[in-house]
């Protein structure tokens, strides 16, 4: 392997992946940059979250947080819409299982732009993102076609998706990242940087100027770091975040 390669942990229901999404876009635009997506299933078996009164309560001062530290916007829709949805449940598995479908039909890039659709249709739409409807609109929105889409989907399934999340969490370990999203540079000789995000949130010019030296340098010198604000790996529970 030759040059550098950004290594992204992430969950599409994840507040804090969503405030860093400006991040991730910015570095698709950065030229000699791979990049690598795994998904951590943050909500997921007895980790899953069906809407109440109490999780609104508890998301809301955060996603203010993440709004007003990131720029990030959170809609109506969503706040008044979907945290009112008392029938919704926040599974991250199904859109996991989306993104993987995405990336085998147009790699990379394709897996990244749904995850931002996805992203939008969660947070700003207030939709569901789990539901089958909703993942078929954002992979049409995308430019792929349905069918083939749906029966990746199927192909897929949830077994080889919670494999894919074991991987990402064996991975998230072994760099002893913070939680979701951690970012990490792969250098060609293999050895991985965990770079701090958190003087990025917010300024994705700065972020993307970082990477383009870390290319042209080939490492990530000054970059490095603890990782950022993050939701746990477990659930997005820790303390003054979400």
């Amino acid at each position: 392997m030759s040059g550098l390669t950004l290594h992204y942990i992430y969950d599409p229901l994840c507040g804090w992946c969503y405030g860093a999404a400006p991040l991730l876009r910015a570095a698709r635009a950065v030229p000699g940059l791979a990049l690598a997506l795994h998904g951590g299933g943050m909500l997921t078996g007895a980790n899953r979250r069906r809407i109440s009164p109490q999780w609104r309560d508890y998301v809301m001062p955060h996603d203010r947080r993440i709004a007003a530290l990131t720029g990030q916007p959170f809609g109506e829709r969503y706040f008044e819409g979907l945290l009112r949805d008392e029938q919704a449940v926040m599974d991250s598995t199904p859109p996991t299982t989306a993104i993987l479908a995405a990336q085998s039909m147009g790699g990379v890039e394709a897996a990244a732009d749904l995850l931002a659709r996805l992203q939008h249709a969660h947070y700003v739409d207030g939709r569901r993102i789990a539901d089958t409807q909703v993942l078929g609109d954002a992979a049409v929105q995308a430019g792929l076609d349905p069918q083939r889409f749906a029966d990746l989907c199927l192909d897929i399934g949830a077994g080889q998706t919670q494999a894919h999340m074991a991987g990402s969490r064996a991975l998230l370990n072994r760099l002893g990242g913070q939680g979701f999203p951690t970012f990490a540079l792969e250098r060609g000789d293999g050895r991985f940087a965990v770079l701090d995000v958190g003087p990025y949130l917010g300024d994705a010019a700065a972020w993307q100027d970082s990477l383009a030296r870390a290319v042209a340098q080939r490492g990530a010198d000054g970059m490095d770091g603890a990782g950022g604000p993050a939701c746990d790996a477990q659930g997005c529970d820790l303390p003054g975040q979400g």
